[in-house]
């Protein structure tokens, strides 16, 4: 069982840990690849071992707009919507990077959450992150600039020596914005010596300078 899931397996009862260990079927997600496209039949509950998955839809303009991130340990509350009310899923899933996925049978994710109470807690907190999520991206989308979305981009998904592994379009598609408004203010921060830009990364010169940038909201 993958440490991700131990906390959850831990809780439940003989029966129910069992079943969960031997209902889950595991897959591998390459970055990128689409765990679940719009309209497609969910067989399952989709649990994040490790990676993490961006669940997303489309605007009418034809641009990503995320709804929220599923993490190690995080269940995906519109797979379960659809799952409980027999509907197709309403959004697309994608790998943010390489992925274990633990798909839980739909027939033993409905036994467990009609017995176990860390299941039951664990779909209202699921679903609790999910409506937290968008209403902080809807706050984000009209309260800040474009700048100050890829400041705090930058920021939150910087690695300890301040690099940040993301393609300008996958920070455009993350902040809602066109990857030529990202490309330009990526050039500015590079001329004020805040990042420098390199092939499908981005690393920070100046934490400092982007916080102010942040502060300005």
């Amino acid at each position: 069982m993958a440490d991700a899931t131990q906390q959850i397996s831990d809780q439940l009862s003989d029966s129910g840990r069992a079943l969960f260990r031997q209902r889950m079927v595991k897959h591998l997600l390459p970055m990128g690849s689409m765990a679940l496209n719009r309209g497609d039949e969910v067989s399952g509950a989709y649990f994040v071992l490790r990676g993490e998955l961006r669940v997303f839809t489309i605007t009418p303009n034809g641009k990503e707009a995320l709804l929220y991130r599923i993490r190690p340990g995080e269940t995906c509350v519109l797979a379960i919507n659809s799952l409980f009310q027999e509907l197709p899923y309403p959004a697309w899933v994608r790998a943010a990077a390489e992925t274990q996925v633990g798909v839980l049978s739909g027939a033993a994710y409905r036994q467990l959450f009609a017995h176990e109470s860390v299941i039951q807690e664990m779909t209202v907190a699921a679903l609790a992150r999910a409506v937290f999520g968008l209403m902080g991206q809807i706050e984000q989308s009209h309260a800040l600039t474009v700048e100050q979305r890829l400041a705090g981009l930058l920021l939150n998904y910087a690695d300890a020596s301040g690099r940040v592994a993301m393609t300008q379009q996958a920070m455009a598609d993350e902040i809602g914005a066109a990857r030529e408004v990202v490309g330009r203010h990526l050039s500015r921060f590079a001329r004020d010596g805040v990042t420098r830009s390199g092939r499908g990364a981005v690393t920070i010169l100046s934490k400092e300078r982007l916080h102010a940038i942040m502060a300005d909201a």
